[in-house]
């Protein structure tokens, strides 16, 4: 299987088991949502909600793959996306953490770029 097609599915699957689970919950005061963007490789869980009459929408996980690589632009999951996809044998080469600062990448054990 191509390397591209393969990490959309990993995505695809590790997002929707988030969801799944999060919209199991008895107490759930706001709407989970995929949202993937395959032509311009762009992964998404949402929640949209109401606060008194304020909307809100709150970005979970944001993951985008460019330049052959899974660019984690944000995550807001306890056990952390860029462990799971090193559980399915994704390696950390091919793996950015976007949402640190470019300068400060290099001290993770992930991909800088």
């Amino acid at each position: 299987m191509d390397k591209l097609v393969n990490y959309r599915k990993l995505i695809q699957n590790i997002l929707t088991d988030y969801h799944e689970w999060v919209s199991g919950s008895s107490n759930q005061n706001s709407e989970s949502c995929l949202v993937f963007d395959e032509k311009h490789d762009h992964y998404m869980w949402i929640d949209l909600g109401w606060q008194g009459k304020k909307r809100t929408k709150n970005t979970q996980v944001h993951i985008r793959i460019k330049d052959n690589k899974i660019w984690i632009e944000e995550d807001w999951t306890e056990e952390g996306i860029a462990n799971e996809l090193l559980k399915l044998n994704v390696p950390a080469s091919d793996i950015v953490l976007a949402f640190h600062p470019p300068e400060d990448r290099k001290y993770t054990d992930f991909a800088i770029a």
